[in-house]
């Protein structure tokens, strides 16, 4: 779950300070990485509180 945090600060400092054209490539490749690794951090999470 901390690289979705990583990820978002990356995502929004990017967008931030660099002068990018397309800047909706990152917002939506952000958001997907966000989105995935948030979910697997919290599967993984979920399997170690079932004690499986």
């Amino acid at each position: 779950m901390d690289i979705a945090k990583y990820i978002t600060t990356a995502v929004v400092l990017t967008s931030i300070f660099g002068e990018i054209q397309e800047a909706w490539v990152i917002y939506v490749g952000g958001a997907i990485a966000i989105i995935v690794t948030l979910l697997a951090g919290l599967w993984l999470v979920r399997d170690k509180e079932k004690g499986v």
